[in-house]
């Protein structure tokens, strides 16, 4: 997991070099005039889904890991809370290979407050709880294929 400001995303390309593309994207584009939905950048190597999310409590929220795509989520209004959890500390979960996602029943983790102008990428190890917020909330969550 990586905590940054949104600017400094294209430093992380030496980890998976589609984080350039993300950076591109990201001068290309004013993410607050985008409509809700998903944008495809390269196919299915990269989108974004521009969302606004209602509130959950952190008893509602659930742990998520994803095993081909590595997440990159940026608050564009609001307030939010995530949780995080190495993925190796938590018990085996299904997975969905359909949707790439498995959930946890385990309520556990430490707790990331986000604003807007930060990004935070979960890589597949990264166990991610989020949307924990009291008020509805605008973000973007780039879907990067990893390497």
């Amino acid at each position: 997991m990586i905590i940054d400001r949104i600017e400094n995303i294209e430093k992380y390309s030496f980890l998976c070099n589609r984080f350039r593309q993300v950076a591109d994207f990201l001068r290309a584009n004013n993410l607050n005039e985008m409509p809700d939905g998903c944008h495809v950048v390269d196919a299915d190597n990269l989108f974004v889904n521009i969302v606004s999310s209602q509130p959950k409590s952190r008893k509602d929220a659930k742990l998520e890991t994803h095993d081909r795509m590595i997440d990159i989520q940026i608050l564009l209004s609001g307030e939010e809370q995530h949780l995080f959890c190495p993925r190796k500390e938590l018990s085996e979960a299904p997975y969905d290979e359909a949707n790439d996602i498995s959930f946890y029943e385990e309520q556990t983790g430490n707790a990331i407050d986000l604003r807007p102008g930060l990004a935070v990428i979960y890589f597949p190890e990264d166990a991610h709880a989020p949307a924990i917020c009291d008020k509805v909330i605008r973000k973007a969550i780039f879907k990067v294929r990893k390497q």
